[in-house]
């Protein structure tokens, strides 16, 4: 049996933590004497609440109503939220609407913002799990490239107050938000950030800027929503996309970033979105990251069990298991047939075990294909490396039988995926 790695009971997925019982008894008495709103998942209410909450009505492109309403009504009928998690819902949407309210008030404020270029993006495109979030940040670690921070992603939209901070007469309130939303997930699920270690001015993935469109696979690894997730899968992410870039543009202005650098991006959701993507950055330069897709799904698995037990009490773990095996097969599918746009000299594919093997010669593979001087970067690298060793305080442990898969279903399912990539198989514990 192979086990990804090894661990006392693999068959048994951890619990969440007594924390949201306690949560969930602090919400229902609020909601009780009225200080905690009553649950409401309904668009038309949420957005006026964040028109009051605002005094602003330009929410930009109504594109993002299609993909809200098609999340609402699969939060509603299939999530099985408990009380944190409808709670939770709750101040999500209306933290994304104000964002959107906020971001066309900036766009309207200052015109020259959506005139930012954003030329050659540096993408790095990946299963989950597969080594993107390492590459990334080694990558981010070199000051000639724009990057977002972690609080950027949770709120990529600065406040109405943000010229006082450029001005230096306020602090920017967003990484204390951050680092109070990070204090609260590590109460509830300490597990979820051993899994993806993190901190508030770490560099982060441009999954949020999706969000802000109502799009992508952080809901699905966060709620139990497959209606949502397939009707994704069937449209043109394309409108989300340029709102990531009309963020970007945002956060690279209130970071007063050169324009001229290009940017790192990554994130899981170009597998499926890798179209989309190059249709709103033709010029990207794409990074492809490859790993043991036994490892991928195990640990794509154990990262949405770990999210989704926080938010509700009806998750088992075998239907999660293979949802995460179709849905790595799909971004796969959908990955290598997009990438057949992008011309030879465009791409390059690295593998999860030539950076564990020699992180400093994939590095200069890379930078090569870039063609781009390593030597000013490897401090910044090395530094990342010694940080992340700190981060990383706990290993993220997971197999495959505690999800109810077998190494033979994965590679029924992605089998073709190891032999048209030459991907090494990871140890296997008997």
């Amino acid at each position: 049996m192979r086990l990804i790695p090894e661990r006392k009971n693999p068959t048994v997925p951890p619990q969440r933590t007594p924390f949201i019982g306690v949560a969930e008894k602090v919400v229902k008495a609020g909601r009780a004497v009225g200080f905690v709103k009553p649950v409401r998942l309904e668009r038309r209410a949420l957005m006026d609440d964040a028109i009051a909450a605002t005094g602003l009505e330009d929410f930009g492109s109504r594109w993002f109503e299609g993909p809200m309403d098609v999340l609402l009504h699969s939060v509603r009928e299939e999530a099985k939220l408990n009380v944190a998690g409808d709670f939770s819902a709750m101040q999500q949407f209306h933290k994304v609407l104000k964002d959107r309210l906020w971001a066309q008030m900036w766009f309207a404020r200052h015109p020259e913002i959506l005139l930012r270029p954003i030329a050659r993006p540096v993408v790095i495109v990946g299963p989950m799990r597969s080594g993107t979030t390492r590459l990334h940040r080694l990558l981010a670690s070199d000051h000639r490239f724009n990057h977002l921070r972690s609080f950027e992603t949770i709120s990529p939209v600065p406040r109405p107050d943000f010229e006082e901070v450029l001005a230096g007469k306020k602090k920017d309130f967003r990484p204390v938000l951050a680092a109070r939303i990070m204090n609260v997930a590590r109460l509830a699920n300490p597990r979820t950030l051993s899994i993806h270690p993190t901190g508030p001015y770490e560099p982060e993935e441009e999954l949020g800027l999706l969000v802000n469109s109502m799009w992508g696979m952080k809901h699905e690894a966060q709620w139990q929503i497959p209606t949502y997730g397939r009707w994704c899968e069937s449209e043109d992410a394309t409108p989300a996309y340029e709102q990531m870039a009309d963020l970007l543009r945002l956060i690279g202005w209130s970071q007063q970033a050169s324009s001229i650098r290009p940017w790192i991006l990554k994130t899981p959701q170009h597998m499926l979105d890798l179209d989309a993507l190059l249709n709103v950055f033709p010029d990207a330069r794409v990074i492809f990251t490859h790993r043991d897709p036994h490892s991928v799904v195990g640990s794509a698995a154990s990262l949405a069990w770990n999210q989704t037990i926080i938010y509700s009490d009806h998750v088992r773990p075998d239907v999660l298991g293979r949802e995460w095996l179709r849905k790595t097969r799909v971004q796969i599918e959908r990955m290598q047939a997009a990438r057949k746009r992008i011309p030879a000299n465009r791409l390059i594919d690295v593998h999860y075990e030539d950076v564990d093997r020699d992180w400093r010669g994939t590095m200069d593979r890379i930078y090569a294909f870039l063609n781009m001087d390593i030597e000013p970067a490897l401090g910044g690298m090395e530094d990342f490396l010694e940080r992340s060793r700190a981060l990383k305080r706990f290993p993220h442990n997971y197999s495959l039988e505690e999800f109810g898969l077998t190494p033979a279903m994965v590679m029924d399912e992605l089998g073709d995926y190891v032999r048209d990539f030459e991907i090494t198989m990871e140890p296997q514990v008997a």
